[in-house]
């Protein structure tokens, strides 16, 4: 009997593949993205401390978007975490894709980001 796999777990095991290998550090600390059906959210952590630095997500006020579910919701947050984290004097970070597909609202807010000044 084939066992059926939730794609929720399959994006979990994928993330953990990739954990395994990247890390942030407070020079160079991890951009995280998650996505979910209705809004999408950036972390900037620090791994080595177990601190989250800066975070931005389409559920605050000051990303400014109608629709919090769309490529431009995206940007705004890519935006907006690049902001906030130059203003805590971060310019370099590792991108953390969350185990999602570079593609879409992810890749939007990783080029929304790099636009603003931050370099990975």
């Amino acid at each position: 009997m084939i066992k059926k796999q939730d794609k929720n777990e399959a994006r979990r095991k994928r993330h953990m593949r990739i954990r395994a290998r990247l890390a942030g550090t407070q020079e160079r600390p991890r951009l995280c993205v998650y996505r979910s059906n209705k809004h999408i959210y950036a972390q900037i952590i620090d791994d080595v401390n177990g601190a989250t630095l800066v975070a931005a997500s389409t559920l605050e006020d000051d990303a400014k978007v109608e629709k919090t579910w769309d490529r431009d919701a995206a940007k705004a947050v890519g935006e907006l975490i690049a902001a906030r984290a130059k203003k805590k004097g971060i310019d370099a970070v590792v991108f953390d894709r969350g185990g999602y597909i570079y593609h879409g609202r992810v890749a939007a807010v990783a080029d929304a980001a790099r636009e603003a000044g931050l370099n990975f």
